[in-house]
């Protein structure tokens, strides 16, 4: 039979100093530490404990090697002896996610709580706090981050969706839950069978939502959404009288909130900002002088919370805010605010570039020489947008390093200068930063936006409702 080549199919060819890339990363010198920590903490609890066992199913039993204790501990138990062992299944799903691929987001929850909590001590007395936990709490995990904000001063949770509203319920999450637009009407099963509030501004959906509850013998909490000047949804200022007429005759109805949403409040101008709450504050007059109850009055979100307290009312809805980025420059010196998101990697390839070589699709960058390329693996796909390619650092070390050629699907890659004095020597397994700070340096969200000319939102979005996984701190 003829010798098998160096690949897949066998190794007949390998060189004899050949070390695999388990050992190698077992004895390179990046500190592994989370990693470590967790596997043993599960460790504890049953998982990631050895199993003796032999080689792959299929296959004769090799001798044991320097790496089959470590592989051997996904064998099932009680393999008769010199049988081939066999995968176990749930061993394998205990395999941590950030040990699968080596880039993953950090949440820090010490960071949403003291967000909480900053804001809650510059409301006024009686003013309630609205955690807006929509798009998987902007990327941080809904849950989580619904948990810790209600922890920490919220009394209300805020989602754009059904589905989020019943992902809250499932993780046993009690607090009051409003859906901050109106649901299709065939959703409403669903909003009285989970307790979840609706916003409404259409008398079709109202009638329905109230029958609905009635015949189940419920009632259809709801609050109203005013339109004042921006245009997206609600009933018109002006009109808010008539609307409450048109729905009032049926018992099932709640009317528990009356709010609406600025358009401005992180603008530098005030003139539309202004005509917005003089319009808020005479449908909110109208309907009390009607003799209409408006219930919880909201309409400051973190901009407005955060610069005009007069805005305030009954309730804010705080969003963006709640994650550690400033809705606009005049909020900096207002309030102190903590970034609660990181995005990290590890280092999975190094090369020398020969000077003139091209990296990554389309060779737009050149190595001009005496540079080490490391490649992350993540990229596009995974949040890191692709007009950030060559705009952006990463850190390593505690210095800033420039990501260079195009940020592709699932990887991208950043240059080490040789000739700079910084004294670090990039390996395989090097823990770099994307977003975040390590030491005095940190690229932040805000200046990955302010690149791509977008908001904060988008880009936290995009990094913490991707196929990275999440890790809470």
């Amino acid at each position: 039979m003829a010798e098998l080549p160096n690949g897949f199919t066998g190794f007949s060819r390998r060189d004899p100093n050949f070390v695999s890339a388990g050992d190698a990363l077992r004895s390179s010198r990046y500190d592994d530490t989370p990693f470590a920590a967790r596997k043993q903490e599960q460790s504890l609890a049953g998982g990631w404990s050895p199993v003796p066992a032999g080689a792959l199913t299929g296959r004769a039993a090799p001798a044991r090697s320097a790496v089959a204790p470590d592989i051997l501990q996904y064998a099932e138990a009680g393999t008769p002896a010199g049988a081939p062992p066999r995968f176990d299944p749930d061993k394998l799903a205990r395999i941590p996610e950030v040990d699968r691929r080596w880039s993953w987001v950090e949440i820090d929850l010490n960071a949403i709580r003291h967000n909480a909590s900053t804001v809650k001590h510059r409301l006024n007395p009686g003013c309630r706090l609205m955690a807006v936990v929509k798009a998987d709490a902007y990327g941080h995990g809904a849950v989580q981050v619904a948990k810790t904000a209600l922890n920490s001063g919220a009394e209300y949770l805020g989602v754009a969706t059904v589905d989020e509203a019943i992902a809250l319920r499932e993780a046993y999450v009690n607090a009051p839950v409003l859906v901050l637009g109106e649901p299709p009407a065939s959703a409403i099963p669903l909003l009285l069978a989970y307790k979840i509030m609706p916003s409404i501004y259409t008398a079709e959906f109202a009638i329905r939502y109230a029958e609905a509850a009635d015949a189940f013998g419920l009632a259809a909490p709801f609050h109203l959404k005013v339109n004042t000047g921006m245009n997206r949804i609600g009933v018109r200022y002006d009109e808010v009288v008539e609307f409450a007429r048109q729905i009032s005759f049926h018992r099932a109805l709640d009317l528990q909130g009356t709010f609406t949403h600025f358009a401005t409040a992180d603008c530098p101008g005030t003139i539309d900002f202004d005509r917005q709450v003089k319009r808020f504050a005479e449908a909110v007059n109208a309907l009390r002088a009607a003799g209409v109850n408006p219930g919880i009055v909201h309409a400051a979100n973190s901009a407005a919370a955060i610069r005009y307290p007069e805005v305030q009312l009954d309730m804010v809805r705080l969003g963006i805010a709640l994650y550690g980025f400033y809705p606009c420059p005049e909020a900096y010196p207002l309030i102190d605010l903590k970034p609660a998101m990181a995005v990290k990697a590890r280092i999975t390839e190094v090369k020398t570039v020969p000077v003139g070589e091209g990296v990554s699709y389309g060779l737009h960058y050149r190595s001009p020489g005496a540079v080490k390329v490391c490649t992350l693996p993540i990229g596009y796909a995974d949040g890191l947008r692709r007009g950030l390619s060559g705009r952006t650092d990463v850190l390593l070390g505690g210095k800033r390093f420039h990501q260079v050629g195009n940020i592709c699907m699932d990887q991208c890659m950043f240059e080490v200068n040789l000739r700079q004095r910084h004294n670090l020597d990039p390996q395989i397994g090097d823990e770099v930063v994307v977003v975040g700070s390590q030491g005095e340096a940190a690229v932040t969200i805000d200046a990955m936006a302010e690149t791509l000319g977008t908001i904060q939102h988008e880009v936290a979005i995009g990094f913490g409702c991707s196929r990275l996984p999440r890790m809470y701190i």
